[in-house]
C-alpha cells in the first residue's frame, strides 16, 4: 500500500509539472487534401501546412492571377470584342457570343463567379495580345511575387498543358498579394453580379461558385474555386474574424469545403494579432542625437498563440550622426531600421524615419505689407 501511494505520488506531481511546461501551440488540423496552406493574410506567418511546397496541377485557381492582372492593367472600363476562340473554350462558360463586346471588368466578375474559360481567353487576348502573350505577363509577375515553383501556361488552369503547375504555399502567396488590390477584395467577395447581355432583354446574372463565402462559412471573405479530372478538386479561400485576416489553400481535396472550415476555426481559436511595435515615436532609443527624434510610419502586429506572446525581440541600428548633419537639412529621412525576431528568426524589416522640423520662410517685407493691406481692406477672391 505505502509503495502504491508513493507511486500515486510521483505521478501527480508528474503530471503537474508537465502542466506548466510551455506548450508550443500548433494549429493541430486534419484535412483530406493532398496539400495545404494556411496564412495570416498580413505577416504572412503559416500557421499550418501539409505538402505545401509539393508542385501539383492547380485548375481554375489559376484564375487568380488572370483576374489580378486584369485589374492591374487599368483597362476595366474598356470594351472587349469576344472572340471565336474565346467562345470555344471547353469547360466552364459564362456563354460569350462570338463578336459581342463586353466590358473587362464584366468579364473578371464572370471569371471569378462562374470560372468562365470563355472569360479567361477573352481577358487574355485583351491584355496580353494572344495567349502565349498573357501567359508571359502571368510568369512575369509570378516572378515579381516570389512564386518560386509556378509556371503558367494558360489563364484558365484547363489541362491542356504540362508545365502548368503551382504549390500551394505558391498560391497563397498570390492570394495575399491579390488581396492587398481592393478592386480584387471587391469581385472575389461578390456573392451576385449582374452583367449586362447585349443580344437579350435581361442581364447576365452570376451567382459565385464559392460556398464557403455564399451559404457555409459566415467569416469568408472571397476565393476562388477549381476542378479538372486531373488536378481534382482545388480551392483557395480567404477569411476574416477579429484583427485575424486568414488565406487557406487546398490541392486535390475530396472534402475541401471542411477542410477550409476546419482550418479556419482551429487558427481563430488558437492564434491572435499582437501589435509588436506601434506606430509614432520610437521610445527605445536612448541615443541623444536621435531620441524623441525618429519614429515609425507604421505599426506591425504579428499572429501568435497565448504561449508565444513573449517570444519578440527588436534590434534597432542607426546610421552614425554625420558632421553635415548639424543642418538638419542634411539628414536622410530614414535613418535606420528596426528588426522584429520572432523566435530568434527575423520576420519584419522596418524603416526609421528622422523628424525633421518643418522650416518657416521668412516673408518679405513686400509680401508682409501685401498682406496687412489685404487684410485691412477686406479684399476676397471672389470679389
Amino acid at each position: 500500500m505505502k509503495i502504491f501511494n508513493r507511486l500515486m505520488a510521483i505521478l501527480l506531481v508528474a503530471a503537474l509539472v508537465m502542466m506548466n511546461i510551455p506548450q508550443k501551440a500548433e494549429a493541430s488540423v486534419s484535412v483530406s487534401a493532398r496539400s495545404a496552406i494556411l496564412m495570416e493574410q498580413d505577416s504572412g506567418r503559416i500557421l499550418y501546412e501539409k505538402e505545401a511546397n509539393k508542385v501539383r496541377r492547380i485548375a481554375s485557381i489559376t484564375k487568380i492571377m488572370t483576374a489580378i492582372l486584369a485589374i492591374e492593367s487599368g483597362e476595366m472600363d474598356e470594351m472587349v470584342k469576344v472572340s471565336e476562340q474565346a467562345v470555344r473554350a471547353e469547360g466552364s462558360s459564362i456563354y460569350l457570343q462570338i463578336g459581342e463586346k463586353i466590358k473587362l471588368e464584366d468579364l473578371v466578375y464572370g471569371l471569378m463567379l462562374r470560372s468562365g474559360n470563355d472569360s479567361a481567353v477573352a481577358i487574355a487576348e485583351h491584355i496580353g495580345g494572344s495567349l502565349e502573350g498573357f501567359s508571359y505577363l502571368m510568369n512575369q509577375k509570378a516572378e515579381e511575387i516570389g512564386m518560386k515553383n509556378t509556371h503558367f501556361a494558360n489563364p484558365h488552369g484547363l489541362d491542356d498543358h504540362e508545365d502548368h503547375y503551382s504549390t500551394a504555399y505558391d498560391m497563397a502567396l498570390l492570394t495575399r498579394y491579390a488581396m492587398k488590390n481592393e478592386k480584387y477584395q471587391e469581385i472575389a467577395g461578390t456573392k451576385v453580379h449582374r452583367a449586362p447581355n447585349p443580344n437579350e432583354s435581361w442581364d447576365r446574372v452570376w451567382k459565385n461558385k464559392n460556398r464557403l463565402l455564399t451559404e457555409m462559412y459566415e467569416y469568408c471573405t472571397g476565393g476562388k474555386t477549381g476542378y479538372t479530372k486531373r488536378a481534382k478538386r482545388t480551392l483557395v479561400t480567404t477569411a476574416s474574424k477579429g484583427n485575424l485576416n486568414l488565406i487557406a489553400v487546398t490541392l486535390n481535396g475530396p472534402d475541401d469545403w471542411n477542410d477550409h472550415i476546419n482550418m479556419y476555426e482551429t487558427a481563430f481559436k488558437t492564434y491572435d494579432v499582437v501589435e509588436v511595435l506601434p506606430q509614432g515615436t520610437v521610445k527605445d532609443i536612448e541615443d541623444g542625437f536621435y531620441k524623441n527624434k525618429v519614429y515609425l510610419k507604421h505599426p506591425y502586429s504579428y499572429p501568435v498563440t497565448k504561449e508565444e506572446k513573449n517570444g519578440f525581440k527588436i534590434d534597432f541600428k542607426l546610421l552614425k550622426p554625420k558632421e553635415e548633419w548639424e543642418d538638419s537639412r542634411n539628414i536622410p529621412e530614414v535613418v535606420g531600421h528596426a528588426t522584429v525576431y520572432f523566435e530568434n528568426k527575423p520576420v519584419k524589416k522596418l524603416p526609421i524615419y528622422f523628424k525633421h522640423e518643418e522650416v518657416k520662410e521668412d516673408k518679405s517685407f513686400l509680401d508682409y505689407f501685401k498682406s496687412l493691406f489685404t487684410s485691412i481692406s477686406g479684399v476676397k477672391k471672389d470679389g
